[in-house]
């Protein structure tokens, strides 16, 4: 049954739930095969370590975990479910969807599983797809939306562009109705002509495996880092300045501000531009790297469990990705629980991670 706009319900976050692998790499780790020091590493990209998948681990396995963490943050059981979108430049195979292999892992066997490709942008594009089914379907309740890459499959790791900044990761939310806050004012952008700046060149219709792109690394992720810089530097500006002014807003008028986490120092850079307090820009990039299309809401979650979100707090998300593709929403926080899990470290950190895994759980 479809809805019409006056009987629409708000729809909000839930619960959300992180997930990183427990294989932690340094800088000190990654530095050497690059050709660079740990601290040249810090210094240019504010990234301090980052985490890779184990060999067996798939895209899916990481998603699977963080989507089971905002079912259970959510409080509603895995059947629930009524649809499941996983945003995901890495998927386990080029068919068939990633959200299908979370599905199956899962066992949440009552949701309609689909991917979104939006790149870094992906979470973002996949919540508009869910909130869109959940205001217009009176049959769909509840769907989980999920960010997750295992970009460590597709890194070089001599490549100084590429192997310090990308990791990998997941993060979920669970998205329903709400009583008030909830999203609003979703905008979203793409622009082909600069797909070639960051992509992975093989492997698809246009190159398909072969010898040759194995022997010429094309299946790597290759990135422009000069002509990405300069993207981010103008679309991440004009998403905040432009999402103020179709809502009347100021600065001052936002909690906080999650974005995409491509490089700490540059986001840091652009907060100091734009006029963004230090404490109310959202970085987590120094701690997981480039996640892609799990940084956003890995931020999200992250806020929420570091107590930055009042209820009732003001967000606006703006991402930005290959594509090239960005994006921009407001969200009204309504107090979702978070769940994370992530590898248990001691301190100081060791140089490779514990055995057990630590779950940390906020009402926010």
């Amino acid at each position: 049954m479809i809805r019409s706009s006056t009987t629409a319900p708000r729809i909000g976050i839930l619960g959300m739930g992180t997930y990183l692998p427990r294989t932690r790499r340094t800088n000190h780790d990654v530095a050497g095969p690059v050709g660079v020091t740990p601290d040249w590493i810090t210094e240019r990209t504010g990234v301090r370590a980052r985490h890779v998948a184990d060999r067996e681990e798939a895209a899916s396995e990481l998603a699977a975990a963080a989507v089971r963490a905002a079912v259970a943050a959510a409080g509603i059981d895995i059947d629930q479910l009524d649809v499941l979108v996983a945003a995901t430049s890495t998927p386990d195979e080029l068919g068939p969807s990633t959200a299908c292999r979370v599905q199956a892992l899962t066992g949440a066997r009552n949701a309609v599983a689909l991917d979104v490709s939006a790149a870094c942008s992906g979470w973002l594009f996949a919540a508009r797809v869910a909130h869109g089914w959940l205001r217009e379907d009176s049959c769909t309740r509840y769907a989980a939306v999920v960010g997750v890459e295992a970009y460590s499959k597709f890194v070089d790791p001599t490549d100084r562009g590429t192997a310090v900044l990308f990791a990998d990761g997941a993060a979920a939310a669970v998205l329903g109705p709400v009583r008030e806050g909830g999203f609003t004012d979703f905008r979203l952008g793409s622009d082909g002509t600069g797909a070639h700046h960051v992509l992975i060149p093989a492997g698809g219709s246009r190159a398909p495996a072969s010898a040759a792109t194995l022997d010429g690394g094309r299946h790597h992720i290759h990135m422009d880092g000069r002509a990405v810089r300069d993207f981010i530097t103008e679309i991440f500006p004009r998403l905040v300045d432009e999402s103020l002014a179709r809502n009347r807003l100021r600065l001052e008028d936002i909690d906080a501000f999650i974005t995409h986490q491509p490089n700490p120092v540059l986001l840091r850079n652009l907060g100091d531009r734009i006029g963004i307090p230090s404490e109310r820009l959202v970085i987590v990039g120094d701690e997981v790297g480039n996640i892609g299309a799990a940084s956003a809401p890995y931020a999200l979650a992250g806020a929420a469990a570091r107590g930055l979100l009042p209820r009732g707090g003001r967000v606006l998300i703006a991402v930005f990705g290959a594509g090239l593709t960005w994006g921009s929403s407001l969200l009204t926080w309504t107090g979702a629980p978070s769940i994370r899990l992530a590898p248990r470290l001691s301190a100081p950190p060791p140089p490779r991670p514990a055995d057990t895994s630590a779950i940390q759980r906020s009402p926010s």
